[in-house]
């Protein structure tokens, strides 16, 4: 097996990753950072956003697994104390393969493609901003504030859990659109309450520009003083894998992070 490893920059991380590719590779397994058919995540969810965002365009051909070494994880499918089973499991080379879809933007100043398997965030903190938002096509609503929160599945248990928006259960395809500290008053109006909406929804945003620029995020990437007025998203057609190398219940990945 062709195998990377993605780290978090800290000692510990540095030192697991070390032991995990010297086991690995006595046992066979070849180190490969350009072309990996599976890349170990070392760290936490940060480093394993960072991994799917590092093989980005070879995501149809890489699987991922995560090993985590801090105190709180929801994508990693093991912490370091369980390091054995893990390297154990690692070798079996028996595992199920779990796809998760990620969202994808555009922006009318750019032919450019930007990705998330969380979610993406356009606002400002420097005052507040109008957007129009459509649905597919449809006018759907305008809303003043610091921003919205535009989140898959997987990401509903991210940012957007924070923002007060509805954590969507394991294996459901779902875009939800949450906003970020909306004015409320009588000349401003918006829907207020997260809505999820079908995966083949696009979306649209509209806005005028802001006082120092919009900041738009997506995953743990940041653009300040983005260009952009007008933006797209909607489900990409591309996808992280997972590989599982044992059952883990959804339901105990939220409960790690509360």
């Amino acid at each position: 097996m062709k195998f990377s490893v993605v780290n978090r920059d800290d000692s510990f991380s540095l030192e697991i990753r070390d032991l995990l590719s010297d086991l690995l590779v006595r046992h066979d397994w070849i180190l490969d950072e350009q072309d990996p058919e599976l890349v170990i995540c070392v760290g936490g969810d940060g480093t394993l956003l960072r991994a799917i965002h590092q093989y980005i365009e070879q995501l149809d051909d890489t699987l991922f697994v995560g090993l985590h070494t801090g105190t709180l994880g929801f994508l990693a499918d093991y912490t370091v104390s369980e390091i054995e089973t893990f390297v154990t499991d690692l070798l079996s080379e028996s595992y199920s393969i779990e796809t998760s879809s990620l969202l994808e933007m555009q922006m009318d100043t750019t032919d450019e493609i930007y990705y998330a398997l969380n979610d993406i965030r356009i606002g400002s903190f420097a005052e507040s901003v109008n957007f129009e938002i459509f649905i597919d096509g449809e006018f759907f609503e305008q809303t003043a504030g610091s921003g919205i929160c535009i989140s898959s599945q997987v990401g509903s248990s991210a940012a957007n859990r924070t923002l007060g928006g509805a954590v969507v259960d394991n294996g459901i395809e779902v875009i939800e659109l949450t906003e970020i500290m909306p004015l409320v008053n009588k000349n401003h109006h918006s829907l207020l309450n997260p809505y999820i909406m079908k995966s083949d929804r696009e979306i649209r945003v509209h806005t005028k520009k802001a006082y120092g620029g919009l900041e738009v995020s997506y995953d743990h990437l940041t653009m300040q003083n983005c260009p952009g007025r007008k933006f797209r998203i909607r489900t990409s057609v591309k996808k992280a894998r997972f590989a599982r190398f044992r059952p883990y219940s959804y339901l105990k990945r939220l409960k790690n992070i509360y």
